[in-house]
């Protein structure tokens, strides 16, 4: 099966267990993380993450519960298929 991917966004102000209950939800949505990036801009963290969803089976499920988790965290996260991703960036 050829690996399908996607770009996962979040910010939002920095906090204890930001990563661990983003990833959580990508993992329980069996999900792999690919390649993480994070910093802290202040008082603002950001990370950008390229996830395998080859064997995600509701992405549905996926945006309720990143949904769940940026109202308890007060983040922003999107998720973009790669090839949505890359088609909005080109110059």
């Amino acid at each position: 099966m050829k690996q399908k991917r996607a770009v996962v966004s979040v910010v939002g102000k920095d906090q204890v267990g930001i990563i661990a209950k983003v990833t959580t939800a990508l993992a329980d949505n069996h999900m792999n993380v690919l390649d993480i990036s994070q910093t802290i801009l202040q008082d603002f963290f950001t990370m950008m993450m390229l996830v395998d969803v080859s064997e995600a089976k509701d992405l549905d499920k996926l945006h309720h519960d990143f949904d769940e988790v940026s109202k308890e965290l007060g983040l922003k996260i999107n998720i973009q298929l790669e090839d949505i991703f890359q088609t909005m960036h080109r110059i």
